[in-house]
């Protein structure tokens, strides 16, 4: 079944684009804006010109003071300190600015303990496994700190609390309707209801940085570092990372202004790890690191990731606090050969769960969900989204749970529909049918047991079916329309450029136009890449489309000479000293 992609032109705000264009915004620039933001805002001027100075104060945040205080008197009693993170990116620089911040506070690191689950044998977060294997610590931690994880993990923190371990909850997923966990000494979580911090849409990491930013503030008070100690700016390399790698929204100032602070100390670093990604990448000129928020997103993001989907995510910690570039460079080696098994597994897991939805798929089905004995679990979430980009319907990804009559799954969904209150929404009217879940607007983890499978399916189905009511669904691609000839130059790119950074809630711009396929190649060391020379009004473009191609043996969708439309962003491209226009292509299809 040939399944066609509708390209959707973006709605535009005027009362937005008029706002932009009175903050001296070109058109193009407005445009892009108003197609992005959906709501006027006071804050328009800090999203088009992030700046730190625009971050609210720790305290706002509930318990951040509580949490603070405890922590500063742990550091200056020199108590032993744990910390407990999941395994993506958020959890892995949650971890890593946490041990970089007590460094900073001069802590010894023998009195700091890290935990980060397995995802295979532990599960996430504060698991059973992880809170007794603190409890079986040669010296067990006189508190316990989460980051990333921790707002449903009561019974855990209860277990930890029963042996006099306080434990503070950092963490920015979604409470759940039982609420904040009762036996925890502080809950420091802007998605709490009586939390009076204004952006409910930042990273695990963010919330962690702006802990310890309070701590300092009050070890500062407390006498135990000078008053000119140095603020924790120089840790936002870790914020930035897990802000683009876990898609918060940066439609939010907030996060626009981390992201392009931490960037800089990113491309300015001495640390190691930095060095040797650069390197690695080829993302270095003149001494000088040269990452973009793309690089993070697509190049660092998954390296980091794949360590724990495919083994133990320490190992990524461990990289990120090397001390020399030779360790840094002997870790780095494990992740990228971890990224490398993740890549092929994923390829497998893609094609097994396409066959099964192009089988199960209908113009009338709004969900998919679909298990498989050989799925790894460490892979659904990303085989989950490759599935909603090619059939653009909320999907969940199912796999077996080892020695357990379980499924365990990520669940991926389309912008308008918010899949954590889908799975809520089951839960609360098809009772037992879920065993588990927890997650975000667009992403979420889910267990049932194997026996309800159907049931699910079909709970799911009927949910998803009343959410989406009378809204078109299906695969789609937004653009924000067509470029003249006569924009698509250089120029435009600046523009485009001077209003970074992009990423979820402000993605980068996308153009729609009808070319002419002058010359064509496939390229790749897996043959699944097209290098083409599109035309347009007798100019002629060079382009290169990533993944064109389901696999090395499928046929080119169309032929040389063939007029098409096509969804491409724009990048400069420079080779031998030579800087010109490129035409990164999206999506293309017969006109």
């Amino acid at each position: 079944m040939q399944i066609t992609k509708k390209f959707v032109q973006r709605a535009v705000d005027p009362s937005i684009y008029q706002q932009a264009a009175g903050l001296g915004l070109t058109e193009l620039q407005s445009l892009i804006v108003a197609g992005r933001i959906t709501h006027p805002t006071d804050d328009l001027k800090h999203v088009v010109s992030p700046s730190l100075l625009c971050l609210k104060h720790p305290e706002i945040l509930k318990d951040c003071l509580k949490a603070s205080e405890r922590i500063a008197e742990a550091i200056i009693d020199k108590k032993t300190i744990g910390i407990v993170t999941d395994y993506d990116v958020d959890g892995i620089c949650s971890h890593a600015l946490t041990v970089e911040a007590f460094d900073h506070f001069c802590v010894p690191r023998s009195h700091i303990q890290s935990f980060i689950g397995h995802r295979l044998e532990d599960g996430y977060g504060l698991s059973v496994n992880v809170a007794y294997r603190i409890l079986a610590s040669e010296v067990v931690p006189d508190i316990v700190i989460t980051a990333d994880c921790g707002i449903s993990d009561q019974h855990r923190i209860e277990i930890l609390g029963k042996r006099g371990i306080d434990v503070i909850v950092t963490d920015h997923h979604a409470v759940p309707p039982e609420g904040i966990p009762v036996s925890s000494y502080a809950v420091v979580n802007p998605c709490r209801k009586d939390c009076p911090y204004p952006d409910k849409s930042i990273s695990g990491c963010m919330v962690t940085w702006l802990v310890m930013c309070q701590v300092r503030n009050v070890l500062i008070e407390k006498g135990w570092l000078p008053e000119n100690n140095q603020k924790l700016g120089f840790l936002l390399d870790y914020v930035a990372l897990s802000t683009i790698a876990d898609a918060v929204a940066l439609s939010s100032p907030a996060n626009r202004a981390v992201v392009l602070h931490g960037l800089h100390e990113i491309n300015y670093s001495e640390k190691p790890a930095w060095k040797a990604l650069a390197q690695l990448c080829g993302l270095k000129s003149n001494g000088v690191c040269q990452f973009s928020v793309e690089d993070l997103g697509f190049q660092i993001g998954p390296r980091i990731n794949a360590q724990g989907r495919v083994d133990h995510g320490l190992v990524a910690v461990e990289f990120f606090l090397s001390k020399n570039l030779e360790d840094a460079f002997q870790l780095l080696a494990i992740l990228d050969t971890n990224n490398q098994k993740r890549q092929s597994i994923e390829k497998e897991m893609v094609e097994k769960a396409e066959i099964q939805a192009r089988k199960m798929y209908t113009t009338e089905k709004n969900s998919l969900v679909i298990s498989d004995a050989s799925f790894h679990a460490g892979i659904q979430g990303i085989v989950a989204s490759r599935l909603l980009d090619t059939f653009g319907i909320p999907t969940v990804i199912l796999s077996p749970m080892p020695d357990s009559n379980l499924l365990a799954g990520s669940a991926r969904t389309t912008p308008s529909i918010h899949i954590r209150n889908v799975l809520q929404e089951v839960a609360d009217r098809f009772p037992g049918i879920i065993c588990e879940f927890g997650g975000h607007r667009g992403a979420a983890g889910v267990k049932i047991e194997s026996d309800n499978l159907d049931t699910f399916d079909k709970a799911f189905e009927s949910v998803i079916s009343e959410k989406i009511k009378n809204e078109e669904i299906g695969p789609i691609v937004l653009t924000d329309g067509e470029l003249p000839k006569i924009s698509l130059n250089m120029k435009i790119l600046e523009e485009i450029r001077a209003i970074e950074p992009y990423g979820n809630k402000f993605e980068q711009p996308v153009f729609e136009g009808v070319f002419r396929v002058k010359e064509m190649r496939i390229l790749g060391k897996e043959p699944i890449h097209l290098s083409l020379t599109l035309e347009k009004e007798n100019e002629q473009y060079k382009a290169i489309w990533f993944r064109a191609l389901k696999k090395p043996d499928y046929d080119v969708p169309f032929n040389i000479e063939d007029t098409i439309r096509c969804v491409y962003k724009l990048k400069l491209n420079v080779f031998m000293g030579k800087s010109d226009l490129q035409l990164i292509v999206v999506h293309a299809q017969g006109s």
